[in-house]
């Protein structure tokens, strides 16, 4: 068996972009010839994979899937929107939806570990999508919601494919209540999550950093007030602020809700549904919310490429 040095797997990483374990892996099963560990890492996608994993993924999916009493939302991102209409793109999407659902893993780690479908795992799928398809993709978040008796609901926007869109959410209700009564109640409060983006359920769950920004902000805004009188402009100011981004306390927004906050529609909708109601947690996935999309010049790359 041929000797696989550090400077021959240092040399096929430079030349192909892959990564170092991976390099070594293709140098090994070729006994050390280069070009045939080349077309070993071509044929499992590793090459192409590694050489686009530095661009920008901002665009694809995100897909929300329940099964009664638990659900998942996973984003999976391409570089541009024309994927989102790719069926093996979809496909992948919604496999990997399902396998978070079977599994429960809500940590990506977790889940690129999971066994796909047909084989290999969750991973693996990936890096093969992105060879066929040809732009990186990454799954970049997932998270699960459960109940030990009573519903998840879902709702997506802009919907591309059946579960599969713009926004995905899923909303947990804790009932012992009519199934059915708690499904539509689920869906609704979903559509108000998407539309109106509260931050918390409510004023407890608020990231101590946001309200001291907030804090902050009331203070500068009203600075040179006696203390005593800054002090309850703040308090109140807060208070005010909570109503605006916790979700219980926010109108609802859908209209069989008659303008009600979000727990008092629950309250109501509780003698409909015969128990008592409890939204234990929502989930909310913009696509690609937070991630520094890259601008460029079309007609300047055009020029470039001719150019050079």
């Amino acid at each position: 068996m041929a000797t696989i040095t550090a400077a021959l797997v240092k040399e096929l990483r430079e030349s192909t972009g892959a990564g170092m374990m991976d390099c070594k892996a293709a140098l090994t099963q070729t006994d050390g010839e280069f070009e045939a560990a080349v077309d070993w890492l071509r044929k499992k996608g590793l090459s192409k994979a590694a050489k686009k994993a530095d661009r920008v993924a901002a665009e694809g999916l995100v897909a929300a899937l329940v099964s009664e009493n638990s659900g998942v939302v996973v984003e999976v991102n391409s570089e541009t929107d024309f994927v989102a209409r790719n069926a093996d793109f979809q496909t992948l999407v919604k496999n990997i939806a399902e396998v978070a659902l079977k599994s429960g893993a809500s940590d990506v780690e977790a889940l690129g570990k999971e066994a796909y479908p047909g084989g290999g795992t969750v991973s693996e799928a990936i890096t093969n999508a992105i060879a066929g398809i040809g732009e990186n993709l990454t799954l970049r978040r997932a998270a699960a919601l459960s109940v030990g008796e009573g519903v998840v609901g879902r709702y997506v926007h802009a919907q591309v494919v059946d579960g599969q869109g713009k926004i995905a959410v899923i909303v947990a209700l804790e009932s012992k209540g009519d199934k059915e009564v708690l499904a539509t109640l689920a869906r609704q409060l979903a559509m108000h999550v998407a539309s109106a983006n509260p931050l918390a359920l409510d004023a407890s769950g608020l990231d101590p950093a946001t309200v001291e920004r907030e804090k902050k902000l009331l203070a500068e805004k009203n600075a040179g007030k006696p203390e005593n009188v800054l002090q309850k402009i703040i308090d109140s100011g807060i208070k005010t602020y909570a109503k605006e981004v916790c979700m219980l306390d926010q109108v609802s927004n859908h209209p069989d809700h008659g303008g009600k906050s979000v727990a008092q529609a629950v309250k109501e909708i509780e003698g409909k549904a015969g128990a008592p109601i409890a939204i234990k947690g929502f989930v909310r996935y913009a696509l690609g919310e937070g991630i520094e999309k890259q601008t460029s010049d079309f007609a300047a790359e055009v020029a470039a490429a001719v150019k050079g």
